[in-house]
């Protein structure tokens, strides 16, 4: 048996990882590059591996990371069919059509501007092709393990990171298969911390903080802290939001400053559609959260929802005091940008930063401190207070990390650490092989490992 790394090798996108039994091939994960350019132009190569060769697909959860490379692959052949938890397939259903929808407009309006190299300018997919990838998910319970091709059966483990996340446990000849997916926290304020799994013979994890701990700070005095004194100057506070997971997490803690009386009395927009209608599938699986149905209908009712371009663009031309969550949470696409763009330069507004910003993003080098980012083919001059609450995070840090990994009941044979830029991917790999005695490695991208 081999598996072969496509992708979230030394950085934290482009989740693929091809199983191949010697019989049929199963990719787990299927996801998007993203960051610096030299890796969102993998998502135009060719895969090294015919589409149509594979017998299925297995989603660890929704993220466009690990799954927003689904339409292209349907495009380009494969004819099997997806499995994932019924929160991923649903949010499945709205990020792939979005991801597809944002593709399209931003070639348009680069097309229209003229600002693009290439003429004319084309999206890497469309939203039919979303659609069609969409109708290839088919939704599993978790704990329950699905034959997902010839003797190979995925069972699906809670991981806590976003609704439906899950660790994938694929059994195969007896062995044991496991690929993280992204670890949630082990007190997120939201989500329920991840499943403790006992055997894994492979192990394939992830290390997006695999060097780093998250401060203990309270992330709702965090946040309170930046709402009062951007108000208190007659500022607005722009928050670049990831629209599954964070957009909803930051509705809580808003919800949360509201009952402590520590919300001033502004409006609060959550413009992104796409966060919406995620915000109405979390409200679905409360199962899944660690606060009641209360507390949840409370955070998905914080926020005017911004749904037409023509009410985003007159959020632009309102200068007094308000809230703005706006997709997309590194600030690389959607209608954050053109918030950017229209309060950035004003030193009274704050431009929040409230998760992980992978290197080459616009989020990536606000975080650094640059006073200028280029939109829309212009270069921007940043006034705004740039802030940022790191505690927000849904991915385990490298504590958290090491908690999960020692619930296992004897070592697995061997260790992948994937999914991290290279100094987290090392720092974890190091703290496995000194602290638990295991064998470890950092795949490479594209090479094949013989499991035997």
């Amino acid at each position: 048996m081999k598996v072969q790394c496509l992708g979230a090798t030394d950085t934290v996108t482009g989740s693929k990882y091809v199983v191949d039994t010697g019989r049929l091939r199963v990719m787990v994960d299927c996801g998007l590059f993203q960051g610096f350019k030299a890796l969102r132009l993998r998502n135009w190569d060719a895969l090294p591996v015919d589409p149509a060769s594979l017998h299925a697909v297995v989603l660890t959860h929704a993220h466009i990371d690990h799954s927003g490379y689904l339409p292209l692959l349907i495009r380009n052949g494969f004819r099997g069919r997806v499995y994932c938890t019924l929160g991923t397939a649903q949010l499945c259903g709205v990020l792939l059509p979005d991801c597809a929808a944002l593709a399209e407009e931003d070639a348009a309006y680069a097309n229209r501007r003229g600002f693009s190299r290439h003429d004319p300018a084309m999206p890497l997919y469309t939203r039919a092709d979303a659609e069609r990838a969409v109708h290839r998910l088919e939704a599993v319970r978790f704990d329950t393990r699905v034959p997902v091709g010839s003797d190979i059966y995925a069972e699906f483990s809670h991981a806590g990171h976003i609704i439906g996340a899950s660790s994938v446990t694929l059994h195969v000849d007896g062995q044991r298969l496991v690929f993280s997916g992204d670890l949630g926290r082990l007190n997120d304020s939201v989500m329920r911390a991840p499943a403790f799994l006992k055997r894994a013979d492979w192990l394939f994890v992830e290390s997006t903080y695999g060097d780093r701990c998250h401060p203990d700070v309270d992330p709702i005095d965090a946040l309170g802290d930046i709402v009062s004194r951007t108000i208190d100057r007659g500022g607005t506070l722009v928050i670049p939001t990831f629209a599954v997971g964070r957009a909803q997490s930051l509705l809580y803690c808003l919800y949360r400053l509201r009952q402590l009386r520590r919300l001033p009395d502004v409006p609060v927009y959550l413009n992104s559609p796409m966060a919406i209608a995620a915000t109405t599938i979390f409200a679905r699986h409360v199962s899944e959260l660690r606060i009641d149905e209360a507390s949840c209908a409370g955070a998905c009712n914080m926020a005017n929802a911004v749904t037409s371009t023509e009410e985003s663009i007159r959020l632009n031309s309102d200068h007094s005091p308000k809230i703005i969550l706006a997709g997309s949470g590194m600030a690389t696409g959607g209608r954050v940008v053109h918030h950017l763009e229209a309060f950035g330069p004003d030193p009274r507004n704050t431009i929040l930063l409230s998760g992980f910003q992978a290197p080459g993003t616009r989020g990536a080098r606000l975080c650094s401190g640059a006073k200028q980012i280029r939109l829309h083919g212009k270069d921007i001059d940043i006034r705004a207070e740039v802030a940022q609450i790191e505690n927000l995070s849904a991915h385990a840090d490298s504590d958290e990390l090491m908690t999960w990994l020692k619930g296992f009941e004897c070592p697995p044979r061997q260790t992948f650490v994937v999914h991290g830029e290279p100094a987290a991917s090392d720092a974890l790999r190091q703290r496995i092989e000194h602290e638990l005695k295991w064998r470890v490695t950092m795949p490479e991208y594209r090479q094949k490992y013989l499991l035997e």
